[in-house]
């Protein structure tokens, strides 16, 4: 099952470099809900993905209003449980890259309108 969250970014931590060639990278993401407003991600990428996460640190910085999908992972070590938010999708939000396809296709209906 997966979720998703709308919000701003607000902190970016560092990129660690692991001995196989991964990468991980955390961040944390605050939405205007009044309550549990505040999201932690990890993002862990194995050598064959490393790109995601230079991506990610390329084109996202803190402030920018962003859209998450994620789902929840929760791990049992010696009868305690850790859980995790894994994020698999985000994008920028009220940017003109991302416009989706009925908003371009709604433009285009507008543009050419004989009146």
């Amino acid at each position: 099952m997966s979720f998703t969250i709308k919000g701003k970014i607000l902190s970016i931590g560092e990129v660690k470099n692991f001995d196989n060639g991964a990468k991980a990278i955390n961040y944390q993401v605050e939405t205007d809900e009044q309550y549990n407003n505040l999201y932690s991600f990890e993002m862990y990428k194995g050598a064959e993905h490393v790109e995601h996460i230079d991506n990610f640190v390329k084109y996202n910085k803190v402030g920018d209003q962003v859209s998450v999908e994620f789902n929840v992972r929760t791990n049992d070590y010696n009868g305690r449980f850790y859980t995790s938010l894994s994020p698999w999708k985000i994008e920028k939000l009220g940017t003109d890259e991302n416009k989706t396809e009925k908003s371009i296709l709604e433009e285009a209906v507008e543009n050419d309108l004989p009146f």
